[in-house]
């Protein structure tokens, strides 16, 4: 498991993206700490994880491998539920 997110938080950076979708990096953390399941975008083809934010929502977080220890979160956004 990484051990550092990376946030941009300058215009057009992956905070933007984020809060775009109505969400916030800390929904972001918390699915990416705690996934419901793993797998690969179908779209884009980067790594991704699915699980449940506090309003209930159930999001996507997309996010590309920086290093062992470091992902950086592409994007984020709500999906149905499996």
């Amino acid at each position: 498991m990484w051990q550092q997110i990376i946030w941009n938080e300058e215009p057009g950076g992956n905070v933007e993206h984020v809060e775009e979708h109505g969400l916030t990096v800390d929904d972001v953390e918390l699915v990416l700490a705690n996934p419901d399941s793993e797998a690969v975008s179908r779209s884009s083809r980067p790594p991704c994880v699915f699980g449940t934010v506090p309003d209930g929502s159930y999001i996507i977080v997309v996010y590309e491998a920086v290093d062992a220890d470091t992902i950086y979160p592409v994007t984020a956004y709500e999906v149905p539920e499996p």
